[in-house]
């Protein structure tokens, strides 16, 4: 045969899809018997939940030939908590046939479907089945299609007449101009405008009785082109599973070239064992395999569903991913260690699960898209690891995105390794997902290094700095980078890029977004005052109400957090009559994200498999470099222009604010901050005020803040140990009782800014914000009688050398210039811990790890306003 095309049968579950499949093969002559799903014998349905469901899970795929055309085809599964394994498929397709069942119209997830098969650019023929139930109206079908997926959609079930050469020919100008010159339009004119997606041939019929399937068939066989495909070796995968027996089966489309048997693929740097070509659950081996066919490849083991190989490129992330995560149990007596093995395994054939192990909580979380996946889910693991497994409550999946544009900066030189690498992170349009291009200068940086940066860019889901969730929507442009002509490796760029990613999100205007739904509602005429109340609740966008029949409806999109579960309610205040449907808009700003950024309580410092920082090399040895430090370190000049003056030694009382703030761990959402951040406020202290001549700031009056005497502290720098794979090493050593003191240090910024009425002042006036805290803590030390020394970092006045002044019955501490209060804390607790017990209130994660290695107890911010309320009510009630 000729000419060969790969080809996906696609629809909304139960218009038919594999009864369409099974009649084109059984007219092929590919199977002898026909089968239907719902005797549970189709050839397709080969996995034993798919029978007994009667859906596809699994695409799967069978060769046939039709007159001079030889078919790939696969079909899919229809279902939408399938519809990831669906989409998979579109990346390797010549052409596709769009189902639509003639009784229910385009349903919503056969819109989804389409705008997928547009993402794709995949040319599309359409057929129209179950013509033969009920009362169904080829015109208004028509009618119906035209309306949702436009006018390019033309009847070829119809006569080949005027008309139907009109409505061909007004689908692009050039045939038109032809037509109208009197000239015919040729099957040519027709396949170019099909595979141009100009143009949707539509056919009606029933493929349970095997009408109007011939005429499909024939019109696949007419109207599609024979592609033309590169000489060089290049495939697209789409799949990986297992088979029977265990081995892992990666399906590609050979996408240039030819793929033999026992073939090496350097860039795995593993050979291709053996050929197969499947046709339902059978398979026959074969030697080689050309451009434009697919098979499943044994001897893979680092394949992935849209990896290019050879000269073939990565697909873009998916459209359709999960918006519910769901904590996995297995049942008490199995090893919850062993499960998250075997479901990273699962991972790898159903990348959107997205497998994640919370190390904290020792729970394993995974994405779903929907109940029917569950079911699934439990099923494949008994019978692939034989473990039974629970799901808990599914929670929102969040994404992250920017508002400003950075340039991000790393670089990765532990010793004989080096790499940099400078990005531009610009904000992208919504759904756009991750845009990656290069503007680097070969001259500076070889471009095989440069495929190398963006394969590292494209690879993987990067997490951001709110809650970790990963980002989208973002351009990322390769400015430059350096490689060493001995000590450059593959793996140094992959850190460095991770790295500058990192570096870039810490310094950018970070945004959270969460999933939304776009919906279409319909609710009887007395229902239509509930249905709008209910949607501004929701905070949805819609319009309507549209008078259709004898409902109203409603379209628009509302966020998922709120509309899931809505079904129920509509089915209960409309008496049945109501319908919703709901499809996957995209994400948008999160509505909430304060409230949902610190009930996630990531700490991006500490995320060690994520550093933010970069790794440096002196003296022989790598040393760790934090985010806000690295561009003083990198050995490249700026890529980016982003409009600053470095000269420009003014600061302002916002500035000063943010700075506090970043210090505190109040700032870019995080709600613990790290002892790494205090370096952002020494350097805008050394920006504004500049270093005295003796480093030990500059002396001014001789009176404290408050009338009284100051003792002066000398500045002890904190030490800290890294590895150069950029890991603090903070050690912990048990508390011990005391005799002696009770001491309690306060970290006066971290407080303020962790509480919500102090937070609230702070914005309208810091100075007062202060004093209310000291008043608070007044109160709080008569009662409990503590040592009480309340620190605020260094504010204001140039050369500060420190003061320790009274405030009523506190000591009141402002650090010296460039000293922040997690310093000065540390100090202190390391000196006055050895004899006294000390407990110290801050809510800085890194900050309460290091006073716990000195032997004090801490106290997070929250609980040390549930001690002050407590407190506050004890007082009250001796009084009274």
């Amino acid at each position: 045969m000729e000419n060969n095309i790969v080809l996906a049968m696609l629809a909304h579950v139960d218009s038919g899809k594999t009864t369409l499949s099974e009649a084109m093969l059984y007219l092929s002559g590919s199977i002898r018997k026909l089968g239907r799903v719902d005797h549970k014998d189709a050839f397709l349905d080969t996995y034993s939940m798919e029978k007994d469901r009667g859906i596809t899970i699994f695409s799967k795929q069978a060769m046939f030939g039709w007159k001079d055309l030889d078919i790939a085809l696969l079909d899919t599964p229809g279902h939408v908590d399938f519809s990831a394994e669906m989409e998979r498929t579109l990346q390797v397709l010549d052409y596709a046939v769009l189902v639509v069942s003639g009784p229910a119209g385009v349903q919503s997830h056969t819109e989804t479907v389409w705008r997928l098969l547009q993402r794709y650019d995949v040319p599309v023929f359409i057929f129209v089945n179950k013509m033969d139930i009920g009362d169904c109206n080829k015109e208004d079908i028509m009618s119906g299609i035209t309306e949702r997926f436009g006018s390019e959609c033309v009847d070829f079930s119809a006569e080949k007449n005027d008309t139907f050469f009109e409505n061909i020919a007004v689908c692009d100008e050039e045939v038109l101009e032809k037509y109208m010159d009197g000239g015919n339009i040729d099957d040519d004119d027709i396949k170019k405008l099909i595979s141009e997606r100009k143009l949707f041939p539509c056919y009606f019929g029933s493929a349970l009785k095997l009408d109007g399937v011939g005429e499909i068939l024939d019109g696949l066989e007419r109207y599609t082109l024979k592609k033309e495909y590169p000489k060089e070796f290049g495939a697209k995968v789409y799949k990986v599973s297992r088979d029977d027996k265990n081995k892992r089966l990666t399906y590609l489309k050979v996408t240039g070239g030819v793929l033999k048997s026992k073939m090496y693929i350097e860039q795995l740097d593993e050979k291709a064992d053996q050929l197969r070509i499947y046709s339902g659950n059978k398979f026959m081996s074969v030697d080689e395999v050309r451009a434009g066919r697919i098979c499943a490849v044994t001897g893979f083991e680092k394949t992935y569903p849209g990896m290019g190989i050879g000269i073939e490129t990565n697909s873009d992330m998916p459209v359709l991913e999960p918006v519910m995560t769901y904590k996995v149990t297995p049942q008490e007596n199995d090893d919850i260690h062993k499960l998250y093995d075997d479901m990273k395994t699962l991972e790898q054939e159903e990348p959107g699960l997205h497998v994640v192990w919370n190390e904290e909580l020792q729970e394993i979380h995974t994405g779903i898209m929907g109940e029917v996946q569950i079911d699934v889910l439990k099923n494949l693991i008994w019978d692939r690891f034989h473990t039974r497994v629970e799901f808990g409550e599914g929670s929102i999946v969040y994404k992250e995105t920017i508002a400003s544009t950075v340039e991000g900066v790393g670089h990765f030189e532990p010793l004989r390794h080096y790499a940099e690498v400078h990005l531009k992170l610009e904000p992208g349009e919504p759904d756009s997902g991750i845009m990656i291009e290069t503007q680097a200068s070969e001259d500076k940086l070889d471009k095989n290094w440069q495929r190398l940066i963006m394969t590292h860019i494209d690879e993987r889901e990067h997490p951001g700095v709110l809650t970790g969730s990963s980002i989208t929507d973002i351009k990322i442009t390769l400015m430059s980078g350096r490689a060493h002509e001995k000590h450059t490796e593959g793996g140094d760029f992959r850190q460095a890029t991770y790295r500058a990613i990192r570096q870039g999100l810490m310094q950018a205007e970070n945004v959270l977004l969460e999933p939304y739904y776009s919906f279409r509602l319909e609710v009887p005429a007395d229902s239509v005052g509930r249905a709008m109340t209910d949607l501004d609740r929701m905070g949805a966008k819609f319009e309507g109400p549209f008078q259709k029949g004898e409902n109203s409806e409603f379209t628009g999109i509302a966020p998922v957090a709120q509309m899931s579960g809505y079904m129920m309610q509509v089915n209960s205040y409309t008496a049945g009559k109501g319908r919703l449907t709901c499809t996957l808009k995209g994400y948008r700003p999160c509505k909430d994200q304060d409230a949902i950024v610190a009930e996630k309580m990531y700490d991006p410092d500490a995320d060690i498999n994520n550093p933010t920082g970069s790794v440096f090399c002196a003296h022989g040895s790598g040393f760790y470099v934090p985010w806000y430090e690295v561009k003083d370190y990198m050995h490249l000049e700026a890529a980016v222009d982003m409009g600053e003056d470095e000269n420009d030694s003014v600061i302002s009382d916002q500035e000063i604010y943010k700075a506090a703030k970043i210090r505190s761990g109040a700032f870019k959402g995080s709600t613990g901050g790290s002892i790494e951040e205090d370096k952002e406020l020494e350097a805008i202290f050394e920006r504004t005020f500049g270093k005295s001549a003796s480093g030990k700031g500059g002396g001014s009056d001789t009176e404290g803040r408050f009338g009284y005497e100051r003792k002066k502290w000398s500045k002890k720098p904190k030490e800290s140990v890294y590895d150069a794979g950029g890991v603090e090493y903070l050690k912990r050593h048990e508390k011990s009782q005391k005799s002696g003191k009770q001491y309690l240090l306060v970290d006066g910024y971290n407080i303020i800014f962790s509480w919500k009425e102090l937070n609230d002042l702070s914005k309208e006036n810091l100075e007062a914000a202060r004093t209310k805290l000291m008043d608070i803590l007044c109160n709080y030390q008569g009662f409990k009688g503590c040592e009480l020394i309340l620190v605020f970092d260094a504010y204001k006045v140039k050369g500060n050398p420190g003061e320790v002044s009274k405030y009523h019955n506190i000591n009141v501490v402002y650090t010296k210039e460039a000293e922040t209060a997690d310093m000065y804390i540390e100090k202190v607790t390391h000196e006055i811990g050895k004899k006294h017990n000390v407990t110290v209130a801050t809510s800085d994660g890194l900050e309460q790890m290091i006073v716990i290695g000195s032997g004090a107890y801490r106290m997070s911010a929250r609980e040390f306003e549930q001690e002050i309320k407590k407190t506050e009510r004890e007082i009250g009630e001796m009084i009274d």
